[in-house]
């Protein structure tokens, strides 16, 4: 992931995804070459950091045999990025179950998931909020 173009450019970087897909921690530095004018992280970057993890944790999770997809995405901006911002996206087993009981007979799912991007002092710096849809591929 780290060497995804669309992560890579922006300086996001994958710090860990749990061997289970349960969790995702990310980072940005912000530096000269990735900042706005202000020296903080542009609000792209920032969306850019949770962006397609909660969809890739929740198909390592699931597996091939279901279509997943964000349906909607946002992001709220409560104060500047600056030096390393980091967020901790979590997937956990329990809501996986209840995906795969909410699909099993063909209907969707559709939950929501929230993270909070801090800076290195844990101050917060934004709110992503993802809609993630999920269904069982025909069979």
């Amino acid at each position: 992931m780290n060497l995804a173009p669309s992560l890579l450019f922006l300086g996001v970087r994958v710090d860990r995804f749990a061997d289970d897909w349960t969790a995702t921690e990310v980072s940005l530095k912000v530096r000269r070459w990735n900042s706005n004018h202000n020296g903080a992280a542009p609000g792209w970057s920032l969306f850019a950091m949770t962006d397609p993890f909660f969809g890739m944790m929740a198909h390592g999770q699931l597996g091939q045999g279901y279509r997943i997809w964000n349906t909607t995405a946002d992001i709220e901006f409560i104060a500047p990025g600056r030096g390393t911002v980091r967020s901790t996206m979590l997937m956990p087993h329990e809501l996986m179950d209840d995906i795969r009981r909410t699909t099993a007979d063909g209907s969707k799912s559709i939950t929501e998931h929230e993270t909070r991007i801090v800076d290195s002092n844990g101050a917060l710096v934004a709110r992503a909020h993802q809609t993630l849809y999920v269904r069982k591929n025909a069979q």
